[in-house]
């Protein structure tokens, strides 16, 4: 895959990339540079609410897992 780079210095990661490395909004990433090549490496969240982002709802409403959380109450 292919990315140009943009006049300030930006490059698109492709999304299939984003994807399967769970780089999103956000993300971290660190560069270095190893015999000539741009290493960019995604660091590790320490905040709570970043390592459980996206792992309630999976398309449910807000309501109905707030229902199942309770007990159905």
């Amino acid at each position: 895959m292919k990315a140009k780079v943009a006049e300030r210095g930006q490059v698109t990661i492709p999304k299939v990339l984003r994807d399967s490395l769970g780089i999103r909004p956000g993300t971290i990433l660190e560069f270095t540079e190893k015999q000539g090549r741009l290493i960019a490496e995604k660091m590790e969240s320490l905040d709570q609410v970043d390592q459980v982002f996206g792992s309630l709802g999976q398309g449910r409403r807000t309501e109905d897992i707030m229902y199942e959380i309770r007990g159905g109450i």
